[in-house]
């Protein structure tokens, strides 16, 4: 099979992944064995490949938003040609007092896929049986493939910001995540307030119907009961902090930042205003997130590239080049 592998992480613009010839994935027990059809491209593909997060073998493929076939390995509920969905989280050791609470996300002993375990910036791809997702036969498989990270875990992002119905949402970035995560809030009759960069992302944002659109220096013209940010730095945490009315909370969507600048508390922080981390998501959260995404018809913004162009992917997510998510298709 051919696979876009990385052996030695730096900047993008050095082009570090290559593509090579390598066997494909032989199956193991409890596993499938996956043609894939699509691979979504996420901001934390780039940490790996940039360095940010250490390399954890000799020689990675990236690239954990799968869209695949099952072409071994299959059983009675899943047999040879279902179509199935992989994400970040690959597996967990069910064992831990995390796992026993039922909050798999924050396992002792996870395993990432296409950091931990190769991914889907390959013709062929391996996945533990029990965290592949049926996917619904109103998802695509190339606007499937964003649902599978940035997707699930903005609407993760959602759920631990505790968004009700109604509600007035910040969302600081609005790349490839907040792009779909406006679409729930929507269902959700929420009114939704967009602080971005980029003339792009601005309109974007105006078209899916956000209530207000303001470039990252400019304030929200309201106090937010939410709000959610997807940029890796801690300049944004603090400025969607600044927007927040009392007793508001920030879910902090990011594996990343680039630093956490100080803040003064008193005005900022004081009157039960929270700030919380988001942490991987769970299967429970996917299966929510795929049937409510099937539901309302979530159709993301895609840009397609070939296989061989991963590095140019990876690019033009680093540079905001797109609208949306990029998809690498084998």
């Amino acid at each position: 099979m051919r696979a876009a592998v990385l052996t030695s992480p730096g900047p993008i613009a050095t082009r570090p992944l290559q593509i090579e010839d390598r066997p494909g994935p032989a199956n193991r027990p409890g596993h499938l064995v996956l043609r894939v059809k699509a691979c979504g491209v996420c901001r934390t593909d780039l940490h790996i490949v940039e360095g940010e997060l250490p390399l954890r073998s000799a020689a990675l493929i990236p690239g954990h938003q799968i869209v695949g076939e099952i072409i071994e390995g299959g059983r009675p509920d899943l047999p040879t040609g279902t179509r199935v969905g992989v994400s970040w989280l690959g597996g967990t050791d069910g064992t831990c007092w995390y796992c026993q609470q039922g909050l798999e996300n924050l396992c002792d002993a996870p395993l990432f896929t296409g950091y931990g375990v190769d991914g889907g910036y390959a013709e062929c791809a391996t996945a533990r049986a029990d965290f592949v997702y049926p996917l619904p036969e109103a998802l695509d498989d190339l606007h499937a493939a964003p649902l599978l990270c940035a997707g699930i875990i903005g609407f993760r992002s959602l759920r631990v910001a505790e968004v009700q119905g109604g509600e007035r949402v910040g969302l600081f970035g609005f790349g490839a995540s907040a792009h779909l995560a406006i679409e729930v809030l929507k269902f959700w009759k929420c009114k939704t307030y967009v602080s971005t960069r980029g003339e792009s992302h601005q309109k974007l944002a105006a078209s899916l119907g956000a209530e207000w659109v303001g470039s990252e220096q400019e304030k929200p013209p309201v106090a937010l009961d939410r709000a959610i940010t997807f940029a890796p730095s801690g300049d944004v945490v603090v400025a969607a902090l600044g927007s927040l009315r009392k007793g508001g909370v920030v879910a902090v969507n990011a594996i990343h930042l680039d630093r956490m600048p100080q803040f003064d508390y008193d005005k900022l922080l004081w009157g039960e205003r929270q700030i919380r981390s988001v942490t991987n998501m769970t299967r429970e959260d996917a299966r929510d997130f795929l049937d409510l995404a099937a539901k309302i018809r979530l159709r993301p913004k895609i840009t397609t590239f070939r296989l061989e162009q991963a590095n140019e992917a990876l690019m033009a997510v680093k540079n905001d080049a797109i609208d949306g998510a990029a998809v690498v298709v084998p």
